[in-house]
């Protein structure tokens, strides 16, 4: 199961990384810390949500 959730990490990650900082520019944060904050939240959740879903594909 560990390296399925590592695949589907790499991309979970990538994802909810660039959801994060999409959100971050239109909300108008444009600094150089708040996009590393909202890469690094994304970097985050990424990891939970991979685990779940290789829980659910793994059975």
């Amino acid at each position: 199961m560990t390296r399925l959730m590592m695949i589907l990490f790499s991309m979970a990650s990538t994802t909810l990384m660039g959801v994060g900082i999409v959100v971050a520019l239109v909300t108008g944060h444009d600094t150089p810390q708040a996009i590393l904050a909202a890469a690094a939240v994304g970097f985050l959740a990424a990891l939970p949500a991979s685990w779940f879903v290789a829980r659910q594909i793994a059975g």
